[in-house]
């Protein structure tokens, strides 16, 4: 069973601030770079977990891109290349106890996407919704799908770039309890964080974790999530394993997983 992502590649860097910003002065911090974007985190995580997974994303014709392509171990990547924008990059501000605040510059993200056949389930990453540059490639995929018979998800990603019909009609609507606020209707899988992940009325408690960067939690839970079902498994089982995957990626540096 095939899952096939569409969405953003980036490339973080991780800024872990040691206390409130010195505003106008200096703030100590760990900075790492990392890989990143929504879309290319849930087709890392997926692969990590042994699921095939297609990514389909935008990059820039630079070294950047280059190396970000390469590093998703396990993902066949298709990426379409952006002549004139360089590859997308996110300062990721986390403060002490995991908390994240990102500065996103899209870069190549803000083009149209390449056309990926949908695959077994095609999950699509909100970015790619609300900004206007991949939009109509986006809904153009969910379409496509959705003719063919195959189930779509949607994880509408920011809160604050949410707007009144960015989603379209899908079959399942992965969103954190912000995002579920500003969403009408449909079926919906809400991510509560500390406090674990629902599904209707099925509600599971998250892994108890010491928490180090949040970045890409929800994109960990996803895949994890989505891996579940389409090994065949029900909406409390899948809950449990979007929450392990979710638990491992925040106690760590960065959004990806790490292997040993």
């Amino acid at each position: 069973m095939t899952l096939v992502v569409l969405g953003d590649l980036m490339v973080d860097v991780v800024t872990r601030i040691s206390g409130p910003l010195a505003r106008g002065s200096d703030t100590p911090a760990e900075i790492a770079v990392r890989g990143g974007g929504s879309g290319a985190n849930v087709a890392a995580w997926a692969a990590w977990l042994g699921t095939p997974v297609v990514f389909g994303c935008r990059v820039g014709d630079d070294e950047r891109g280059r190396a970000a392509v390469a590093e998703l171990r396990g993902v066949d990547v298709r990426a379409a290349v952006d002549p004139a924008r360089p590859t997308g990059t996110c300062v990721v501000l986390v403060e002490r106890g995991g908390e994240r605040t990102m500065l996103p510059d899209a870069g190549a993200n803000d083009g149209p996407l390449p056309d990926v056949e949908p695959g077994d389930h095609l999950h699509v990453v909100g970015y790619a919704l609300v900004r206007e540059g991949p939009r109509a490639s986006a809904l153009a995929a969910i379409e496509r799908a959705r003719a063919a018979g195959v189930t779509v998800s949607v994880d509408p990603s920011s809160w604050a770039l949410l707007r009144p019909g960015a989603i379209p009609p899908v079959d399942l609507l992965l969103a954190n309890a912000d995002e579920a606020a500003r969403l009408d209707g449909g079926e919906m899988v809400v991510k509560l964080g500390p406090d674990g992940a629902r599904w209707g009325e099925v509600r599971v408690p998250a892994e108890p974790v010491a928490v180090v960067d949040t970045t890409g939690a929800g994109d960990a839970f996803a895949a994890g999530f989505l891996t579940a079902r389409l090994r065949g498994a029900g909406p409390r089982e899948a809950l449990t394993e979007g929450c392990r995957v979710a638990a491992r990626a925040v106690a760590q540096v960065g959004a990806r997983p790490e292997y040993d």
